[in-house]
C-alpha cells in the first residue's frame, strides 16, 4: 500500500483543471493571482492573526488551516512559480483586558492587567509571561500538524523596529487617521482616542490617553500621565508605543507585505477601516475572505477567555487532526455549531470522501475536501468499519479496552490487525475515550412494552435460528421481518422488494431499549460485527432488566 493516493496529471494539467474549479481555496486563489497582475510582487505573503489573552482555540487553528489550502491552491495555479510565505502573527504586545475564566491561579495574572501579555506572570508556571505561554501552546500544535509557517511576536517586531518606518508614516498621516477612526465612536471614546498606545515606563501598562502634542519629525508624541498628570514625550519607535488594533492591522499589512489575510464575520467593519487606513500609509490592503463563526453548544460564539468551544486537545482526545480539518475546510461561510457532538459525523466523512477520492477523475478530486486537506495528495489508508461502528460496538459491550474491540473487528474481517490498520487503531483508542466521556453517562435505558416485549422476543428467537457467519443483510432482512408486524408495520411504507414497511418506532424501540440511546446503526450490520449469539444475551439481559 503506497504513503498517498497521489494525482496522474502533471502541473499544467492540474493548473488547467484549477483554473475553473469551483472549490474556495481556489476561488480564493485566483484573487490573488489577479492581485499579481495590478500589484506584481516576486513573493505573495499570507498572514494568519492570534490573540494570545486566551488559551489557543480552534478557531485560531482554523484560520492557520484555511489559509494553508489557499496557499497551497496558489501554488497550484501557479505552477509554484511565485513565492509564499504564511506568518502566523501573534498581538502579545497587547494589553490583557480581564483575568480569563479557564487558566489556573487567577491571582498571580490579575494585578497585571492592563500589562502587554509578555509581560504578565505566566500562571501555568511554564514559560516568562502569560504570551509566552499562549504563544508555545499554539506553535506546538501547529508544528505537529505540519503547517508550514513563520511564527511572529508582535512584542519582538515592535522591539527589533521592524515597524519603524510604518509606525513613522503613521505618525505623519496622524490626522487622516483619525478622520477615519473618530465617526465609528462614541463620545467618550473619541476624546480619549489616539491611534498610539504609549507603554508607560513607569508601570508598564500599555495607556489609552489623548495625545497632547506630536512632532512628525522628531518622531516623538506626547500625553499626560494619568497618573501623576505629568507630560511624558516618547519615540513611537522601538517598543516605545504600542497601535490601537485596527491602525495596527493596517500598520501591519504595510509593514510586512501582506497579500492575503482571513477574518471572522465579526470584522467585517474592522476590515474595512484597517483598509482605509492601510492605503492612507501608502499600502493595499490584502484580499481577504470573511468566514463565519463557530458556535458552542447553546448556539452562542466561542470565546478564549470564556472558554466555551471545543479546544484542540479536546479534539484530537477523540478524533483525528484530518477530521478537524474536515471541519473547517466545509462550509467556510456558514455559523456552524463547534461542539462535541459533530465529531463523529467527522470522522465518518472523512472516511468517505477518502474512499470516493480513489474512483474520482482530476477534475472531481480538486472539489474532494481531501485535496485541499492533504495539499493534493490523501494518504491511501482503508478504514473497514466506521467510527459511528466502534462506539456502538463499545456501547453495546461496554467496552474497557482495545483488546475487546479488536476482537469483534477481527471476527468479521479476518486479518485485519492493530498492525495491518494502524489507523483503525488510533479510531478504536478514539472511540473507547468518546464513549467513556460522552456516550456512557448519556445511557438511559427505557423499559419496553408488554407489546414490545413480545417484538423483542419474536427478534431473539429469530437470530437464533440464524447461522453464526449469517450475513449483514441476512440479519437485516431477519430485523425487518420481525418489525413488519403490528404494532410496527407500517402499511403506507413500501420496500423495494413491495413488502410492507416498518414504522420508525421498530428501531428506536431497539437502540433505546438495547443500547441506551436515542439512535443507533444499521441493526444487521451492527449485529453481524458484534455477533449473533452477543446479541441475543444483549436482548435477554434488556428483558431480565425490565421484567
Amino acid at each position: 500500500m503506497s504513503d498517498s493516493v497521489a494525482d496522474a496529471l502533471d502541473p499544467a494539467a492540474l493548473r488547467q483543471l484549477a483554473e475553473s474549479s469551483t472549490a474556495w481555496p481556489f476561488e480564493e486563489a485566483r484573487k490573488i493571482v489577479a492581485r499579481l497582475k495590478t500589484h506584481p510582487k516576486d513573493e505573495v505573503i499570507f498572514e494568519t492573526g492570534y490573540g494570545p489573552s486566551g488559551l489557543p482555540h480552534i478557531g485560531t487553528f482554523g484560520e492557520v488551516a484555511r489559509t494553508t489550502m489557499v496557499r497551497h491552491a496558489f501554488r497550484v495555479l501557479t505552477d509554484d512559480r511565485v513565492k509564499t510565505r504564511l506568518i502566523a502573527f501573534s498581538d502579545d504586545m497587547d494589553g490583557l483586558r480581564k483575568v480569563p475564566d479557564n487558566i489556573p491561579n487567577k491571582e498571580l495574572v490579575a494585578p497585571h492587567l492592563g500589562k502587554p501579555l509578555t509581560r504578565v506572570p505566566d500562571p501555568f508556571g511554564t514559560h516568562d509571561s502569560f504570551g509566552a505561554h499562549n504563544n508555545a501552546r499554539l506553535r506546538a500544535f501547529l508544528d505537529a500538524f505540519g503547517f508550514e509557517y513563520e511564527f511572529a511576536s508582535s512584542t519582538a517586531y515592535y522591539k527589533a523596529g521592524r515597524f519603524d518606518a510604518t509606525l513613522l508614516a503613521m505618525l505623519e498621516h496622524y490626522d487622516r487617521v483619525m478622520e477615519i477612526i473618530l465617526p465609528t465612536l462614541g463620545p467618550e471614546r473619541r476624546a480619549t482616542y489616539s491611534p498610539f498606545l504609549p507603554v508607560d515606563p513607569r508601570s508598564g501598562l500599555v495607556l489609552q490617553v489623548p495625545m497632547v502634542a506630536r512632532d512628525p519629525k522628531r518622531g516623538t508624541i506626547t500625553y499626560e500621565d494619568p497618573e501623576t498628570g505629568e507630560r511624558v514625550t516618547t519615540q513611537v519607535t522601538r517598543g516605545m508605543v504600542k497601535c490601537q488594533w485596527k491602525a495596527d492591522w493596517a500598520m501591519r499589512w504595510v509593514a510586512l507585505g501582506i497579500d492575503y489575510e482571513m477574518a471572522g464575520k465579526d470584522l467585517i467593519d474592522s476590515v474595512r477601516l484597517s483598509g482605509e487606513i492601510c492605503r492612507v500609509l501608502g499600502g493595499t490592503p490584502p484580499e481577504g475572505f470573511t468566514y463565519e463563526l463557530f458556535l458552542d453548544d447553546k448556539g452562542q460564539k466561542i470565546s478564549k477567555s470564556k472558554g466555551n468551544g471545543l479546544t484542540i486537545d479536546e479534539w484530537l482526545r477523540y478524533a483525528s487532526p484530518e477530521s478537524l480539518s474536515l471541519f473547517m475546510y466545509r462550509e467556510p461561510k456558514a455559523a456552524k455549531r463547534l461542539h462535541f457532538d459533530v465529531i463523529p459525523r467527522h470522522v465518518d466523512e472523512y472516511a468517505q470522501f477518502l474512499d470516493g477520492y480513489r474512483r474520482q477523475d482530476g477534475k472531481q478530486r480538486l472539489t474532494n475536501p481531501l485535496w485541499h486537506i492533504h495539499s493534493g495528495a490523501p494518504p491511501d489508508v482503508s478504514m473497514p468499519i466506521s467510527f459511528t461502528m466502534l462506539l456502538n460496538l463499545v456501547s453495546a459491550s461496554n467496552a474497557e479496552n482495545a483488546d475487546t474491540l479488536w476482537g469483534f473487528i477481527g471476527r468479521y474481517w479476518p486479518g485485519v490487525t492493530p498492525q495491518s490498520h494502524p489507523k483503525l487503531q488510533q479510531q478504536v483508542e478514539y472511540a473507547i475515550h468518546y464513549f467513556r466521556d460522552f456516550v456512557l453517562p448519556a445511557k438511559r435505558f427505557r423499559e419496553p412494552a408488554d407489546g414490545e416485549r413480545a417484538a423483542l422476543l419474536d427478534l431473539r428467537d429469530a437470530l437464533s435460528q440464524l447461522a453464526e457467519d449469517a450475513t449483514a443483510e441476512a440479519i437485516q432482512e431477519v430485523v425487518y421481518e420481525v418489525g413488519r408486524r403490528p404494532p410496527f408495520l407500517d402499511e403506507k411504507k413500501k420496500g423495494k422488494d413491495g413488502k410492507p414497511g416498518v414504522s420508525l418506532d421498530w428501531f428506536n424501540l431497539l437502540y433505546q431499549v438495547l443500547l441506551g440511546q436515542e439512535k443507533g446503526p444499521r441493526f444487521g450490520s451492527f449485529v453481524a460485527i458484534y455477533g449473533l449469539k452477543n446479541t441475543v444475551d444483549m436482548i435477554d439481559g434488556a428483558l431480565a432488566r425490565s421484567a
